[in-house]
């Protein structure tokens, strides 16, 4: 309904800006008196005026000009102003032809241009007003102290329209104040009015010097060495940090404030993530029963998602942690809804009988065995639960895998188990052991062990432990100072698990 309105408004303002310009061009043509019109020129001019108008308005819709969002009118609206013009000029030629209509030639150039321009500032002005009035506002909420400096590192495509909607969008408690980029040739020129103050150098001293309180990386397109090196430095600012996603959205013209996401993982791992070719995996997961054990944790939960993503016949969660079990149940009931099969059961794969009845109620075709203590401090002050859990848990869960007729039984292990030199790794390395043996026994299932390496994020890794550190004010520990870390990020740990498990 208010489309509507809106749409009927416009329509009568098209209306009057004809009647005002083929008005104001006789005006103009009789030396602007209006006394001077000749009798004759303004009867034809009354009579030609409905036809004229209604020629205007018909081609307007053919053209589709009142569909724009004038929140948003640009250029093209221009453009397409111009083709509509073309038909409309021919169309009032043609009537003027057929009707035998004499108007000075200078009626008809005047008439058209003063139309023309107008039709043209009609839709522009309500941008142009909406936008003066979000100037004034944030000028005030500035004065105020309500409104928050932002520094944009990125001139290019991305950071002009990210700029362009936060200069328009009077929601947004913020304002661009300043841009980095590393080209020469854009430094000290602007962007939108907003100055392209230096490159990636010169982000901590211009953070202070604007009084910076958040920066958004608009650099879809950088490398992720570069991405990895300004996000250190921006983090020195103390300035909250956001990045534009990616770069597809960019392409879709999606570039949003709405769509800025705090810094993550992946964005510090300093290369592109590893793409896997999963068209195998997926023929080996479609329509198989899959269990998982350890499903709650940061790994299990990996795994389940991506084995739900490709289409198996029934998925099961199997943990002792009721909470990670459920969150994760969750998360899959809310993405598949009824698409998925799914089962969460609690239980502990210590437990003989309750992982036997799992088993041969289920008969699972895979099962990922991702139940296990994995924090070696801990394990070091615990011994016994470690053997229990890690080694026990993994012989009884291989145990009733084969009793049960499963094809892939798949151990997550840890390159801690290389010539362990903690106990938490020694157990692992029995529990591989365990699955060699087995698969020496059992030859009807196929038994694998997967080693992961620093898993990026994971829980009791080495970030987590460093975020809490920085939240908590420092100091951030370390084992050495010169110590060299090779990460994964976990889905790229989980692909290349359900890839070396066919």
């Amino acid at each position: 309904m208010q489309w509507v309105t809106h749409s009927i408004v416009i329509v009568i303002a098209d209306i009057l800006v004809v009647v005002f310009s083929f008005f104001a061009a006789l005006w103009l043509r009789f030396d602007m008196r209006f006394q001077s019109i000749p009798k004759d020129y303004f009867r034809t001019y009354l009579r030609i005026l409905p036809i004229w108008c209604a020629i205007t308005i018909a081609v307007f819709l053919v053209f589709k000009l009142y569909h724009s969002i004038w929140t948003y009118v640009s250029i093209d609206e221009t453009f397409t102003m111009v083709k509509a013009y073309a038909v409309i000029v021919l169309c009032y030629v043609a009537t003027k032809f057929i009707l035998k209509i004499d108007e000075p030639r200078s009626f008809y150039f005047f008439g058209v241009f003063i139309a023309f321009v107008l039709h043209v500032v009609v839709r522009f002005s309500y941008r142009l007003v909406r936008y003066l009035r979000n100037q004034y506002s944030k000028s005030f909420e500035y004065k105020t102290g309500k409104l928050e400096n932002v520094m944009i590192i990125g001139g290019g495509s991305a950071g002009s329209i990210l700029i362009r909607e936060l200069k328009s969008d009077t929601h947004q408690n913020q304002r661009p104040v300043c841009i980095i980029d590393d080209n020469p040739a854009k430094i000290g020129r602007e962007l939108y009015g907003i100055p392209i103050v230096g490159g990636r150098s010169a982000i901590v001293e211009k953070a202070a010097e604007y009084e910076i309180g958040s920066i958004i990386f608009a650099m879809p397109t950088a490398s992720p060495r570069d991405k990895k090196d300004i996000l250190s430095i921006c983090k020195e600012t103390g300035a909250k940090v956001r990045v534009l996603p990616g770069v597809y959205q960019l392409a879709n013209g999606d570039v949003s404030v709405n769509r800025l996401k705090d810094v993550e993982l992946t964005d510090l791992l300093g290369r592109d993530p590893i793409e896997i070719n999963n068209d195998e995996v997926f023929q080996m997961l479609q329509g198989k029963t899959i269990l998982v054990t350890g499903g709650g944790g940061s790994i299990g939960s990996e795994l389940c998602r991506q084995i739900a993503a490709h289409q198996p016949k029934q998925l099961i969660i199997f943990d002792i942690y009721e909470n990670g079990a459920y969150d994760i149940q969750q998360e899959l009931v809310r993405k598949y809804h009824n698409k998925l099969n799914l089962v969460t059961l609690i239980g502990s794969v210590r437990n003989t009988h309750r992982i036997e009845s799992v088993m041969q109620k289920y008969k699972p075709n895979i099962v990922f065995h991702a139940a296990a203590h994995k924090h070696v401090p801990l394990m070091e002050d615990s011994p016994n639960e470690a053997i229990k859990n890690n080694v026990m848990g993994t012989y009884k869960t291989a145990v009733a895998a084969a009793h049960a007729g499963v094809e892939t039984f798949v151990l997550i292990s840890t390159d801690k188990a290389v010539n362990p030199t903690n106990l938490m790794g020694a157990s692992k390395r029995i529990c591989e052991m365990v699955i060699q043996m087995m698969n020496r026994r059992t030859p009807d299932t196929n038994f694998v062990a997967v080693r992961f390496g620093n898993v990026l994020g994971s829980n009791g890794s080495v970030i987590p432990l460093f975020r809490k550190q920085i939240e908590e004010g420092g100091p951030v520990t370390v084992t050495h100072k010169d110590i060299i870390r090779y990460f994964m990020t976990i889905p790229e740990a989980v692909s290349l698990v359900l890839q070396a498990s066919q």
